[in-house]
């Protein structure tokens, strides 16, 4: 590696954790560490969110998509902003006005605490397979960067190194060091893509933009492709990325959490519609980048330039053709992509953990001092246990990542499905949400792994659970979520049939004995 490309990426991991530690190193309750005393500026909160929400595959992989699909990307994006209008008015009050710490306690105080316990608890399967696999995945383009400058690295030795250096200011500082850390770390790599875009502009013909234009590149809509099999087709995409965003913002721990520490409803409100908002440029300044590369490429396809996938079209060009300096920022911005997302993870779980299943499986209510004393202890925990998951892995091809990428189509729907049973249908009872909750899961996993359809016609071909090939497809993924919570309602709402009075209100437990 350029010794100038070093040196930044040197330190980019030496003040990450420095700074986290500084930001948040006065915790002083409970409520500190797991919401920031609710005292974050939403602007902060907002830019928060988008980082949490960006991989290091998203910043590798979305410049690659205009190679195939053009801008059509941005159908899922617009769906965002509709479906975080949607949460934002919706679902952010209920927590609010509940003084809540978790979006699951929601439901704990609508049907009881078997619900809350059962929602956190998928809420945290969901994250360790989700997240672990994507810190490994992570890991993939790091190691083939680093490579490149002759620094060969396992991928658990990434793995490892990107967890303690994120460890180190999630366990201290809590939400707000996370918060704080991964403000820096969006401008970091959303300044590199910037800066990536101008030196592309240099590189370029003056008629570049007409070239791309010409070749289809800037295709923002397409009402073509068939609706069930295709995640791009406009309908499937606005609305398949509409309930997503639903459900990811709005019944996620992971980003519901971010929303709590800010000042009050109406600033939870504002940084959930405005990361739908800010997320949607931020797509389409990757896309930007990627229609140039395809300029810059000589207008040939990812098989034509002798590459894999497209998702090696950014990759190469940080590699070769970027400035001393300029791929160091680069480089450093996939390393904060990879370090503000797991971050978010540590301090969800650690949170879900301890306010959902700690005391509700143990009966224990612990003073506030063990609480935060608790709360830095299941951080460390879960660092420990993504690390070691992530680690298992040794090859980019098991067909683990595949599942734990796509996890969040059989949890998803079940989730958002649970707070909208418990808003519009006033006559569910807690065994009808949770009969509901455990249908939508199984039937999901029925529905994507066995229901098949044409990639020709789009038609309805049969059920099958040999993996999707040839002329075989699954339904496509924007529509997993809407499907699950259509499921969970239709079973829960006929369940709920049995009862002629609307639900009662939960009795309030006994006070459980201190820790």
């Amino acid at each position: 590696m350029r010794p100038l490309d070093l040196t930044i990426v040197i330190l980019y991991l030496a003040a990450m954790p420095l700074i986290g530690v500084l930001v948040g190193r006065k915790q002083k309750s409970s409520a500190d560490y797991f919401v920031g005393e609710r005292s974050l500026p939403w602007p902060a909160v907002m830019l928060s969110v988008v980082a949490t929400e960006t991989s290091t595959l998203t910043v590798i992989s979305t410049p690659g998509l205009v190679f195939g699909n053009g801008f059509l990307f941005l159908q899922l994006a617009f769906g965002y902003i509709i479906g975080r209008t949607i949460a934002a008015l919706v679902l952010l009050p209920r927590y609010f006005s509940g003084n809540l710490v978790s979006a699951y306690e929601f439901l704990g105080k609508r049907f009881g605490k078997g619900l809350q316990g059962t929602a956190s608890l998928t809420f945290v399967i969901t994250r360790l397979l989700a997240e672990g696999v994507r810190l490994f995945a992570g890991a993939i383009p790091i190691k083939f960067i680093l490579a490149h400058y002759g620094i060969h690295l396992d991928y658990w030795a990434i793995v490892v190194i990107v967890t303690v250096l994120t460890l180190i200011y999630a366990y201290v500082g809590g939400i707000k060091a996370v918060v704080w850390v991964d403000v820096i770390q969006l401008s970091l790599y959303l300044g590199g893509a910037a800066v990536a875009a101008i030196v592309l502009l240099n590189k370029l013909p003056s008629d570049w933009a007409s070239q791309a234009s010409a070749d289809g590149k800037f295709m923002l809509v397409d009402f073509g492709k068939h609706l069930l099999t295709s995640p791009y087709a406009f309908i499937t995409a606005v609305l398949g990325g509409a309930a997503l965003s639903m459900a990811s913002h709005g019944a996620d721990q992971l980003i519901a959490q971010r929303l709590l520490a800010t000042r009050g409803l109406r600033d939870g409100q504002k940084a959930l519609i405005g990361s739908g908002i800010f997320v949607t440029i931020q797509f389409g300044l990757f896309l930007l980048v990627g229609s140039m590369l395809w300029v810059f490429n000589g207008r040939k396809t990812v098989s034509q330039l002798g590459m894999q996938s497209s998702d090696d079209v950014f990759t190469r060009f940080i590699i070769d053709d970027l400035p001393v300096g300029v791929s160091g920022l680069l480089i450093a911005g996939v390393l904060a992509s990879t370090m503000g997302a797991l971050a978010s993870a540590l301090n969800a779980l650690s949170t879900s953990t301890v306010a959902d299943l700690y005391q509700r499986f143990t009966h224990r209510s612990a003073e506030d001092s063990k609480l935060l004393k608790h709360g830095r202890l299941w951080t460390l925990i879960w660092a420990i246990v993504f690390a070691i998951f992530a680690s298992m892995f040794s090859t980019t091809k098991n067909a683990v990542i595949e599942l734990g990428l796509g996890i969040v189509g059989y949890t998803y729907g079940a989730l958002l499905g649970a707070f909208l049973l418990g808003l519009l249908i006033k006559k569910a009872r807690q065994l009808d949400a949770i009969i509901a909750f455990v249908a939508t899961v199984v039937g999901m996993a029925f529905v994507i792994l066995g229901v098949k359809f044409s990639a020709k016609t789009g038609a309805f071909i049969g059920i099958d659970f040999s993996k999707a090939a040839g002329d075989k497809v699954a339904l496509a993924y924007p529509w997993y979520t809407l499907l699950g919570v259509v499921i969970t309602l239709v079973v829960g709402g006929l369940l709920s049939l049995r009862h002629k009075t609307p639900a009662p209100e939960p009795e309030p437990e006994e006070e459980p004995a201190a820790a």
